[in-house]
């Protein structure tokens, strides 16, 4: 358990992704509402316009998020984003020197994106790896994933990656509603990610 001193000092960024509205029954909501109760600063923005998103309005929105999540570079900020989120984070690059770690779960591949009308913008965004720690989750059987996790995101940007067996999306509907293993890791960055308890 992190001391006082510790918690005061960091904070929690929160990122969702495409159409997702911040479900009760997420696991970014259960980690949210679970590390607001353990006292720790979180922000867990909605995103503007999730069922239509605009490369630039999220881009700014994550910049913002990250502002008021760092109290102005006065906390160290541990990043969770889930799927687009994770596309937004890689291309727009955010004010990194306010993050101490950032975890990437179930990043969707630029194919599964050209063929959605509502994110074909996102498809050209170039995608760079973090100047800061960064992890990289993802399933074996991602249907926004097809080729892993690891050929399309880890080997390239040159990230260590965890593999959840049947995950899907990583999200309610594959059993993904409270996630243990990413509470402790958002409290302690050494812990293993493992599956969410059926």
């Amino acid at each position: 358990m992190a001391s006082r001193d510790a918690s005061e000092s960091r904070a929690f960024l929160v990122l969702h992704g495409y159409d997702n509205f911040r479900p009760v029954e997420h696991w970014q909501h259960h980690l949210a509402a679970e590390l607001g109760e353990r006292g720790e600063r979180v922000v867990y923005p909605q995103l503007p316009e999730a069922e239509a998103p605009q490369v630039d309005v999220w881009a700014d929105a994550v910049a913002q998020a990250l502002a008021e999540a760092s109290d102005d570079g006065r906390r160290r900020v541990i990043v969770v984003c889930h799927s687009l989120a994770c596309i937004v984070w890689l291309a727009a690059r955010p004010a990194e020197d306010a993050v101490e770690r950032v975890l990437l779960v179930a990043p969707p591949e630029q194919e599964v994106l050209a063929g959605i009308d509502a994110l074909t913008a996102f498809v050209a965004l170039p995608l760079v790896a973090p100047t800061t720690p960064a992890l990289l989750v993802g399933s074996d059987n991602d249907p926004y994933s097809p080729n892993g996790v690891a050929a399309s995101f880890a080997d390239p940007l040159g990230l260590p990656v965890t593999v959840i067996p049947h995950g899907g999306h990583l999200e309610p509907s594959a059993g993904y509603g409270r996630w243990p293993s990413v509470l402790d890791w958002c409290l302690d960055g050494s812990t293993t990610i493992v599956p969410a308890a059926g």
